[in-house]
């Protein structure tokens, strides 16, 4: 996996994404091959398999770096590239958290009715109602954060 001079930060987040299958692969492989049986021969050559995950490394790393690099000087609105990552991670961790009290509340996944009268009604402890429209308005947010950041990966140029 060469990298070439000038490329899309999408593209370079395609080969880092593509790097790291790499580096998962060779890994499950050189274990797999890193003990045999006396008398056999190895599958595939652990210390060649290690080698070769090393060069993917190599470029792995370089490829963040310049990612990392590019994210932190691209201005996007009233921040930089870095920061609107950010908020799309808290943001997609916020639309989590909301749901899933929603869902608890309102009784989702468990058992909804009662099985005799003189067992004790649940009651719910949050508006769901409430919770399901700050969940829609955070999803709204989250996926123009997001749209944002794919046409930015799209438009910048990757820094060496």
């Amino acid at each position: 996996m060469a990298i070439l001079a000038a490329m899309k930060l999408a593209e370079a987040l395609a080969l880092r994404a593509e790097a790291a299958r790499r580096v998962e692969q060779l890994r499950s492989r050189a274990t797999a091959s890193a003990r045999y049986q006396e008398g056999e021969t190895p599958a595939e050559d652990a210390a060649a398999l290690l080698v070769e995950a090393g060069q993917v490394l190599g470029e792995l790393e370089s490829l963040i770096r310049r990612i990392n690099r590019t994210n932190a000087a691209t201005r996007v609105g009233d921040g930089t590239l870095t920061d609107a990552l950010a908020r799309r991670d808290v943001l997609r961790l916020r639309h989590g958290v909301i749901t899933a009290a929603a869902d608890a509340a309102a009784g989702e996944g468990q058992r909804g009715y009662r099985q005799l009268r003189s067992e004790l009604k649940m009651v719910p402890a949050l508006p769901v109602a409430e919770l399901r429209g700050q969940a829609d308005d955070v999803a709204r947010q989250l996926r123009e954060v997001d749209t944002l950041v794919q046409r930015t990966n799209w438009e910048v140029d990757l820094l060496d």
